[in-house]
C-alpha cells in the first residue's frame, strides 16, 4: 500500500554532470538534480550551459521535457519556455542546442531513463560545424539497481 506523496525541495538535492563538451577556452556542461528517482520514473531538473549540445538520441522509456528558462533547439525547433516535448519510448529526438543564455528544464521518463544515441554521423558532423569537442561522460551516481550504459556522446 502506498505511503502518500513523496514531497521534496530542490535545495535539497546536489548537482550532478552528466555530460561535458570543450566550446573554445570553456567547458560546457549539462547539470542535473534528480529530483525523485526510482524503477518507476526519473523526474529532474536540469540547467544546460549556454551553446551545450546532446546528439540526437531515444530513451528505453516515455519522456517528458518542458522548458522552464531560456531556450534550446530540438532539432528544427526553437524551443522557449513553455514548450512541451512528449518523446515514445523507442523514438527519437534532438539533437539539442541550448541557447546563448543555456536553457532549464524540467524532465520526467517513466521507466528505464537510460538512453541510446541516434544519427551518429549526424553528430560527428554537427561538432565538427560548431567546432566543440565531445568530452567523456562525467561519473554519475546511479541507484545500485541501474548500471550506466552511456558509452557514445
Amino acid at each position: 500500500m502506498p505511503d502518500g506523496p513523496r514531497i521534496a525541495h530542490l535545495e535539497d538535492f546536489g548537482w550532478q554532470e552528466v555530460r561535458s563538451q570543450q566550446h573554445g577556452d570553456r567547458v560546457a556542461f549539462v547539470r542535473e538534480k534528480w529530483v525523485d528517482f526510482s524503477p518507476r520514473f526519473l523526474s529532474l531538473y536540469a540547467k544546460w550551459d549556454p551553446g551545450m549540445m546532446v546528439h540526437a538520441h531515444g530513451h528505453n522509456s516515455d519522456h517528458v521535457v518542458f522548458v522552464l528558462e531560456g531556450d534550446m533547439m530540438c532539432g528544427d525547433v526553437h524551443c522557449t519556455p513553455g514548450t512541451h516535448i512528449a518523446l515514445d519510448q523507442g523514438d527519437t529526438f534532438g539533437p539539442f542546442i541550448a541557447g546563448p543564455d543555456g536553457v532549464v528544464l524540467f524532465e520526467v521518463m517513466m521507466g528505464d531513463p537510460r538512453s541510446f544515441a541516434a544519427d551518429p554521423e549526424g553528430w560527428d558532423r554537427l561538432l565538427a560545424e560548431k567546432s566543440v569537442q565531445q568530452l567523456p561522460n562525467p561519473k554519475i551516481d546511479l541507484p545500485e539497481w541501474l548500471v550506466d550504459t552511456r558509452t557514445g556522446p
